[in-house]
């Protein structure tokens, strides 16, 4: 089992292999493969699907690793946003047209789920498949959500494998609604009020 004193603030110097880890982590992920099923596709989609939802979390120190970045988080602080045009460019050029028109519907519902108070948010979270069950997914959680207890403040996200929503309930979060549209898999918006 690791200890809390392995999870490290993720800096440039590790950022390729927290990258790559979470890359491995979403590979059967269902909203991922539905939108780049293409195994080809989604290696090359995936790195730059992360740097624009969560890249900004190593620019603000809110990015979240164990020392052998078998597992990431990059959580958003208050008031940072995604790269939203970089997300627009990607999804312009990689994904199939009908997956495209159904993604747009789900960026739109995904921006009126989150919300409007000051709040953290979690783009992605992962643990490299081989060290799912060593804990390694709490301590990074405990991490974070302990930095958003002592700012009082919410945290948000939106998991996009319903395997997964047990593990964020544990940690607080509640169901706030559901995203689907056309042939999409559905996404769960979750939300820890500020405690």
């Amino acid at each position: 089992m690791i200890m809390e004193a392995d999870i490290t603030t993720a800096n440039a110097s590790i950022r390729v292999n927290a990258v790559w880890t979470i890359v491995c982590a979403f590979a059967a992920d269902p909203l991922m493969r539905w939108s780049w099923p293409d195994i080809r596709q989604y290696l090359t989609s995936m790195p730059q699907y992360i740097s624009a939802s969560g890249g900004r979390a190593f620019e603000h120190g809110t990015a979240y690793a164990t020392g052998d970045s078998r597992a990431a988080a990059l959580w958003l602080p208050p008031g940072v946003q995604q790269d939203e045009e970089a997300l627009n460019v990607l999804m312009a050029l990689s994904l199939s047209p009908d997956v495209s028109e159904d993604m747009a519907h789900l960026r739109r519902e995904m921006a009126e789920h989150r919300p409007s108070e000051p709040h953290w948010y979690l783009p992605l979270i992962a643990v490299d498949p081989n060290w799912i069950g060593q804990g390694l997914g709490t301590l990074l959680m405990k991490r974070a959500l302990q930095r958003c207890d002592e700012q009082a403040s919410a945290a948000y996200l939106e998991s996009s494998n319903p395997k997964n929503i047990p593990f964020y309930q544990r940690h607080g979060f509640k169901v706030i609604g559901e995203i689907q549209h056309g042939g999409s898999p559905p996404l769960t918006p979750m939300l820890r009020t500020a405690y």
